[in-house]
């Protein structure tokens, strides 16, 4: 981390630029493609025992999706009729969608090749259970394929199912296993990547943590700036592949015929566009007042739409410096930010900057960051809420916005 002119201070963000600071950061990547996410979590099964993370693990995707630009169509613990009707809503706004996402959290199963999802009421008592019961991957995959240019999957549906094993032993179903069999990608847009949170044929870990070792790592990566999916993957599988001790291996089957980044950030752009810049109406103009007037409904409704997307914290009561914070943030969730300010940062506070200049450093020591001087920067936040959106925080955005609440607390 560093100081001057690249540290990333709110102090930078004055009332002055504001405006234009969110006519700015609207004109990106994500406001001109049309982003869809169909999102799903399974945890609370009613004929096996519940699985603790899915349904917070894609309560997590949904926001951090919404977050870059997608519209999500979310489901948590249906059944089997309500996931068809979530996947009908789905296949109704995806169709001719820039990006289509898929994430599916809980239980799945192939039996010989075929991919299945099981909503939260799927018994699997005999051979015609999956027909029934259970809803096919394929199925999805051929709604999310409807005139869209680029497909994402990710699964993290390879958890240990005592429902295939029931289906397997007492139905006498050949080939029914939990893991998830490979699925091959067909032609046509700019390509698919499919992620699943184990090697083809192998359990993953529900994990012990808030969210699984996949969402976890997926949560971290996926909106990374300017960073490629296929490194955000890339360095999913070695998180959890560390985290694992080994033991589980995501697999990626990718097939992209050009780069996709769903967090771009132009790094040349000013921060700050100031009131020299812009445009000045003529003096004696007709039009100067219904312009002006104009352009001011249309400044709020620009900082309105920004403010929407600041992310929220899992926490609703009181931030206070040293006590555990419930951020919504896997990477910093139950620290204080007093431990965080003696922590190394999660990533380069620039893009670019080599890692000899930035890891292994305390972000106390390059900010020279006290309590008191912390809490003038938490003050700027508190201020100037926009300016949590113009550059991602080298602790994460959540830490921005923790400091913006402790601040309003009177940095307590």
């Amino acid at each position: 981390m560093a100081s001057g002119p690249i540290a990333l201070c709110g102090s930078m963000f004055r009332a002055a630029g504001l405006v234009a600071l969110a006519l700015l950061v609207t004109l990106t990547a994500a406001s001109a493609e049309r982003r869809i996410a169909l999102v799903l979590g399974n945890s609370q099964y009613q004929h096996a025992a519940p699985l603790a993370n899915p349904a917070r693990d894609a309560q997590a995707m949904a926001e951090r999706l919404r977050g870059l630009g997608f519209e999500v169509v979310p489901g948590f613990d249906l059944t089997k009729q309500q996931t068809q009707a979530t996947v009908a809503q789905f296949a109704k706004q995806v169709r001719g969608a820039d990006i289509a996402l898929f994430f599916y959290a809980g239980h799945g199963l192939q039996v010989a090749g075929m991919n299945y999802l099981l909503p939260v009421d799927a018994a699997l008592e005999d051979e015609t259970s999956l027909d029934f019961e259970a809803v096919s991957i394929d199925f999805i995959l051929r709604q999310m394929s409807r005139e869209t240019s680029i497909r994402l999957v990710f699964l993290d549906a390879c958890r240990d199912n005592p429902l295939a094993d029931v289906l397997a032993k007492t139905a006498g179903v050949k080939g029914a296993s939990s893991g998830l069999a490979e699925i091959p990608i067909e032609n046509g847009g700019a390509g698919t990547l499919v992620a699943f949170a184990a090697s083809p044929n192998q359990l993953a870990y529900d994990g012990s943590g808030e969210h699984s070792p996949f969402t976890t790592a997926l949560l971290q990566h996926i909106g990374e700036a300017n960073v490629s999916i296929t490194e955000a993957m890339n360095r999913v599988t070695g998180d959890v592949f560390k985290v694992t001790a080994g033991k589980q291996r995501p697999w990626i089957n990718v097939s992209l015929t050009t780069e996709v980044v769903l967090h771009k950030v132009d790094l040349n752009a000013p921060l700050i566009v100031g009131e020299a810049t812009a445009p000045q109406a003529e003096a004696g103009s007709g039009t100067r007042n219904t312009g002006a007037a104009s352009s001011q409904a249309d400044d709020q409704l620009a900082l309105n739409l920004l403010r929407e997307k600041i992310p929220k914290l899992a926490t609703d009561g009181p931030i206070f410096f040293d006590r555990p914070v419930k951020f919504g943030d896997p990477a910093i969730d139950g620290k204080s930010i007093a431990q965080l300010i003696k922590g190394e940062p999660l990533f380069s506070p620039v893009e670019g900057l080599d890692k000899s200049v930035w890891q292994g450093k305390h972000c106390e020591g390059c900010h020279e960051w006290n309590e008191a001087r912390l809490c003038e920067q938490a003050k700027n936040f508190a201020a100037n809420d926009v300016s949590v959106l113009r550059l991602q925080h080298p602790l994460g955005t959540r830490f921005k916005v923790a400091l913006a609440r402790w601040a309003q607390g009177g940095c307590q």
